[in-house]
């Protein structure tokens, strides 16, 4: 240590704050989030033009396979070319600009209460957790099928944490049979958080089960519901150039109930798309504005979020990847293509990594930089994926949580008035000080910087002495605790009992099968 470096160590720092004096909730200014920053861009605002007229090309000449045929009637109602024979739909560009000219340009999801809306608009950020996998993964049982008692072990999870802003699929509770599925896994949404539902769009029954949950948890007309969204689900077409059944019947029953439908492309550059990131992201454009038109042909003015996710390959071995350099050059172009046609846009947090390792560290910033300085207002996966997303990883979901907190700091104003120019602690301290013990430190050292959730910044020695825990060791101990510690949100008995009644008797119809 330096001579200086010694002097400063034998000096009086600031006592370590009391637990009381420690709690002050930074959280609190997590909830709503606004990204100061101008998006970063990929393309000129020319190349992004030039973009949305190859999509208008595709859409005219080549079009979309749509299976549905009620969604194929209504689109040719809506004016559409349909031939029913191929089940191909093309769409005239002044279809797509009457759709553009309906959809809402930024819109609220209402919460159970006032406080836990969610903006979906300007430069308004919204994350929600990672949603599908079918697998599970913890330090210490491994990778495992995921089961119900996973399932809300992730919403107690999110509700812990202020960064965490609406819900998702988690992972897939297969312990439960896929007909009823969808009853228990809303059921435990509305009893465990009081942030806002996600739900799957995997057919009609199911899609209008949990809307009438949901209106019964919030206690809400057909119509009050219907005037306002208040939960979400992901539409993903089939790349190339195809819509499936349960993901069009899922555009048409969101947007008939005004709710929101998410409208995601799955383009992997080289796979399902072309090899280039332009590309790419025509192809998806085109998929996402014909899912757009469907939606505003049932109901003009219904919220659409223009999803994005689009990555590249391996091209020695197929398999995805995530977390590249093409991801955040895909994710910069996919915000501009957003904001070309003025809507809010769902990027993702995503990573290849079969564990929650470094490589899943490295990747997950880079998709975060990617989706957060490219504009995003929407992040779904934002916390827990592993694996491609064929895994929900409770170490993961802790390590993420980290990451978002760490943005949503950065996102804080900076104050710049006299006081934070400190020009009396400067004269104070004087050459050759510190400012440990200044009374400018004094006031203001509690709340100054970012308390970590996971980092450990004790020297060596401490560390060691400590265990020599590692980040995801340490993450397999706070995601323990944050389960054990869940107090579910107060709710009226009587709404609870409405909820049951209702979850027992559709089981008792025998539920509603997802639609193949």
């Amino acid at each position: 240590m330096s001579e200086r470096g010694d002097r400063i160590e034998r000096r009086r720092r600031p006592a370590r704050a009391t637990s009381s004096e420690a709690s002050v909730d930074r959280s609190r200014a997590y909830r709503h989030l606004t990204n100061p920053f101008e998006p970063l861009k990929v393309f000129s605002d020319d190349e992004v033009a030039s973009i949305h007229e190859a999509a208008l090309l595709v859409l005219e000449n080549n079009g979309m396979r749509v299976l549905s045929e009620p969604a194929r009637r209504r689109y040719a109602a809506g004016g559409a070319t349909v031939d029913e024979a191929t089940m191909m739909v093309r769409f005239d560009r002044g279809l797509v600009a009457q759709a553009l000219a309906t959809v809402p340009r930024g819109f609220t999801v209402h919460g159970r209460t006032p406080d836990r809306n969610q903006p979906f608009s300007g430069k308004h950020v919204v994350f929600a957790p990672t949603s599908g996998p079918p697998n599970i993964m913890d330090l210490k049982r491994g990778r495992r099928a995921g089961t119900f008692e996973d399932f809300t072990n992730i919403l107690k999870l999110c509700q812990a944490y202020e960064v965490i802003h609406t819900l998702g699929g988690c992972v897939e509770p297969q312990d439960v049979p896929i007909h009823v599925r969808h009853l228990e896994t809303t059921r435990a949404m509305l009893a465990l958080t009081d942030k806002i539902p996600f739900v799957y769009a995997r057919g009609t029954g199911q899609n209008l089960d949990n809307f009438e949950m949901i209106r019964m948890a919030y206690g809400l007309t057909q119509e009050q519901f219907e005037a306002n969204p208040h939960t979400l689900c992901v539409i993903n077409t089939n790349s190339p150039l195809q819509l499936d059944i349960p993901m069009a019947e899922g555009i048409i029953d969101f947007a008939a109930a005004g709710q929101v439908s998410i409208i995601t492309p799955f383009t992997l550059a080289g796979a399902m798309a072309p090899v280039t990131v332009a590309g790419a992201l025509t192809l998806a454009h085109a998929e996402a504005l014909a899912g757009l038109v469907l939606a505003q042909i049932v109901r003009p003015g219904a919220p659409i979020v223009y999803g994005s996710f689009t990555s590249n390959v391996d091209m020695k071995s197929g398999s995805p990847a995530f977390g590249t350099p093409e991801y955040v050059k895909s994710s910069f172009g996919a915000g501009q293509l957003a904001r070309h046609i003025g809507l809010p846009w769902r990027s993702s947090n995503a990573t290849a990594s079969n564990t929650p390792d470094a490589q899943a560290a490295y990747e997950s910033q880079m998709s975060l930089w990617g989706a957060l300085m490219g504009g995003c207002n929407f992040m779904l996966h934002a916390a827990g994926w592993l694996e491609s997303g064929l895994t929900t990883s409770y170490e993961k979901f802790i390590l993420d949580v980290e990451m978002l907190q760490m943005f949503a700091e950065t996102f804080q104003p900076v104050g710049a008035t006299p006081a934070d120019l400190a020009l009396e602690a400067i004269a104070e301290v004087g050459p050759s000080g510190h400012f440990f013990g200044c009374a400018h430190t004094m006031e203001r050292y509690r709340t100054a910087f970012y308390a970590p959730l996971v980092s450990d910044w004790r020297n060596f020695g401490q560390w060691t002495d400590a265990g020599a825990h590692t980040a995801t060791e340490r993450a397999h101990d706070i995601w323990q605790q944050a389960v054990a510690s869940h107090v579910a949100p107060e709710r009226d008995p009587g709404v609870s009992e409405s909820i049951d009644a209702f979850v027992e008797r559709r089981k008792a119809e025998g539920g509603a099968p997802p639609v193949s």
